[in-house]
């Protein structure tokens, strides 16, 4: 059994890795904690294995909190910056990932850390992902947001930008939108053109070579891509009476 800490000023970003923890047989979640503080106050007093470290936060950053550490635990930095990986490196810790974290990527840490931990023990588990989810994490706004399959009418994508559209909003998060492709069901989302991916029941009609949704209470035409016809017909074949 791994004894895990979880230390991160936002407590989304600890219900997701404690959501992650949960899955995994071998895995006990000790305690979590907003700040540096606390995180010390349970290394003095509990056995912890290993550490989930946020790298930015208010009252000491997770480089300083470790360095000031005489015997840590194994570490793993969680992070929105990518540019604090070499420094964190640098410091012996066993994985860097950056927020937000899937699944898939938690469970190739967690991989890692039975290198390091699993090795003393005979039984090995199998990391079970959560099954069937209904919702996606991105970051936007400072924070990791939660946004539900069925509320997403299709997504637009802007160079280094991703504008999710809901029915009551738009969600603008940094990333590519092959990274957001590949995290969304095959069977509730369709990607029609370079720059959009539509929710398969938001679809109202195809008209031409544009798909009609409905954003608003509006009619709104987006552009059916020469690449991505034929999976659009493919989807429509398969589906259509």
């Amino acid at each position: 059994m791994i004894n895990v800490l979880i230390v991160d000023d936002e407590p989304l970003a600890l219900d997701i890795l404690e959501t992650y923890i949960e899955q995994v047989p071998d895995l006990r979640l000790v305690d979590r904690c907003e700040s540096a503080a606390q995180a010390l106050k349970v290394l003095n007093n509990e056995k912890i294995d290993l550490m989930f470290l946020d790298i930015q936060m208010p009252d000491m950053t997770g480089i300083d909190f470790l360095k000031s550490l005489e015997s840590p635990p194994a570490v793993v930095f969680c992070t929105a910056y990518p540019n604090f990986a070499v420094e964190g490196f640098e410091l012996d810790v066993l994985d860097y990932l950056l927020k937000p974290v899937s699944m898939e990527r938690f469970q190739k840490t967690i991989s890692k850390a039975r290198d390091e931990f699993g090795t003393k023990s005979e039984v090995r588990y199998e990391v079970k992902p959560i099954v069937n989810p209904d919702y996606i994490f991105v970051k936007a706004d400072k924070k990791l947001m939660k946004i539900n399959y069925d509320d997403i009418i299709y997504i637009e994508g802007l160079k280094d930008y991703v504008i999710i559209r809901t029915e009551t909003t738009r969600i603008i998060t940094l990333q590519t939108m092959k990274s957001l492709e590949e995290k969304l069901p095959l069977d509730k989302f369709i990607r029609i053109h370079r720059s959009f991916i539509v929710s398969i029941d938001k679809i109202n009609a195809i008209v031409g070579n544009m798909v009609e949704v409905i954003e608003k209470n509006q009619s709104k035409l987006l552009p059916i891509g020469k690449n991505y016809r034929d999976d659009l017909s493919n989807m429509i074949n398969q589906t259509k009476l």
